[in-house]
């Protein structure tokens, strides 16, 4: 990621042919995700996970995938039918139109017909802002999926999901407001070249703003220990309570999406983007930085236990939102001293 005028011309067809390369890896991705933390989540509780279908267990996950498609579509006999079903589809396809404006992978050039593929496929000026505002519209799936079941633990969860997705946006886009400040702009093209050429990384200048992001990330992803939202220490789940089949997958696609997305954004505002490292080039160093930010959650709930509503509201709003500000606070006064 350089200037853009340094760039080939983005052609309709170079867009195009990123927003495939989107839906089809990071579905995958998402899908070999439940693979991955399951095998992470057994090696760590000296387990051994899937092991009986295919090598390892690794055509699990196909066999997971072929269970949700042909699992029996249940739609509950007092339930808003139009609102059941597009609740699912909300969350997503929010989770993948936020990943239309950060940078995936590094751009490239297909040989023999000569297209540019950009390294994202809408290089907006106000990038950050719109894939916050995405995830944030992700909060209406989980929502409105709750209200329409007819079902008062589906409610229950809803409830839930508004109080902490509300509460934990808040968080988000202050912790975030301190670099934008430094970097003076909105777009992740600018954030990647602020760290370029030997530059010092963000986090090494707002460490209180990376820990914020991280923490309010996990409460956006619904990952433990902030997985109020469909708790599964409990009997019921939640607002996916009524759901089966492919609509309650669509459910997870979308989270482990905004669990890669959070990977990305984390990785281009504080961890140095797509910059080289010593002799490691770019692309290698943001595929490491996003494996292990994904890791990094599934090492979380390995390791920490759940936390109740009222434990999560009183992190956020008596901890996590005074340290916010303070450090945008702080942040202002040292830019008007240097």
């Amino acid at each position: 990621m350089v200037d853009a005028t340094m760039l080939p011309e983005v052609t309709a067809a170079g867009v195009i042919i990123k927003a495939i390369l989107i839906l089809a890896v990071i579905a995958g991705l998402a899908g070999f995700g439940t693979y991955i933390e399951r095998k992470i989540l057994a090696f760590m509780q000296r387990r051994l996970g899937p092991m009986h279908v295919g090598p390892h267990g690794v055509l699990q996950l196909a066999a997971d995938g072929i269970k949700l498609f042909t699992k029996e579509d249940i739609i509950p006999q007092h339930a808003n039918k139009i609102i059941f079903a597009i609740a699912p589809i909300i969350t997503a396809a929010t989770a993948f139109i936020a990943l239309a404006a950060v940078p995936v992978f590094p751009d490239f050039t297909i040989p023999f017909i000569d297209v540019y593929v950009p390294s994202i496929a809408s290089d907006i000026n106000v990038g950050i802002l719109f894939v916050l505002g995405m995830m944030a519209a992700g909060l209406y799936g989980p929502l409105l999926a709750g209200m329409a079941q007819s079902n008062k633990w589906g409610i229950i969860g809803s409830a839930r999901t508004a109080i902490q997705f509300l509460s934990y946006e808040v968080v988000t886009g202050l912790s975030i407001l301190a670099p934008i400040m430094m970097v003076g702009s909105l777009s992740f093209v600018d954030f990647n070249n602020y760290q370029a050429d030997g530059a010092l990384w963000l986090v090494v200048y707002q460490p209180v703003a990376f820990v914020l992001f991280l923490i309010a990330g996990f409460a956006e992803t619904n990952r433990t220990p902030f997985d109020l939202l469909e708790h599964e220490a409990e009997i019921i789940s939640g607002y996916v309570t009524e759901y089966s089949g492919m609509r309650w997958g669509l459910f997870f696609i979308g989270e482990y999406a905004n669990m890669i997305t959070i990977g990305i954004i984390a990785s281009v505002v504080f961890l140095g983007g797509y910059n080289d490292f010593w002799f490691i080039p770019g692309w290698i160093m943001i595929i490491g930085k996003i494996a292990f930010s994904f890791f990094f959650m599934l090492w979380v709930r390995a390791s920490w236990p759940h936390v109740r509503p009222d434990q999560l509201m009183w992190l956020c709003w008596k901890v996590l939102m005074p340290l916010a500000v303070i450090n945008i606070l702080i942040t202002g006064l040292v830019m008007m001293i240097v």
